[in-house]
């Protein structure tokens, strides 16, 4: 008779968990612990103050970081870094939202989420890893 709408989807990583390797998520992932690896999600990422991703690459709907975050990162829909976040590496994004007092290294583009680039397609840039091996 009724239809029941499907529960979101949520994974967690606790603030004491520590997870290493390729991790995939349907639904929203909230990490509050540490994840050394590539992470790939169906829908949202949040990085609580707490957290940790550290890897090639990450790869969500929209990414809220208000802890650390090293990776090359693709946010189909709105990368958020709030004034606690630290990222560091290449972003491309279809919007981006920067609070006052987030820290970040690296470059950002904006495009639209159809367009986004295989990893790559994405420019060296100077001051990386693989340009500084060239000098």
């Amino acid at each position: 008779m009724f239809k029941r709408k499907p529960e979101p989807l949520l994974t967690y990583l606790s603030r004491t968990s520590e997870f290493e390797g390729t991790l995939h998520a349907e639904g929203m992932l909230r990490i509050d612990g540490v994840v050394h690896g590539t992470v790939e999600v169906r829908g949202d990422i949040e990085i609580s103050s707490t957290g940790l991703i550290e890897g090639p690459e990450v790869r969500a709907r929209n990414i809220i970081v208000q802890g650390v975050l090293k990776a090359r990162v693709f946010a189909e829909g709105k990368l958020t870094l709030s004034r606690t976040s630290r990222l560091e590496g290449d972003v491309v994004a279809g919007a981006l939202e920067i609070e006052v007092g987030a820290c970040y290294t690296g470059y950002i583009e904006t495009r639209d989420s159809k367009t986004l680039p295989l990893p790559r397609e994405l420019p060296e840039l100077y001051g990386t890893a693989e340009s500084r091996i060239e000098r």
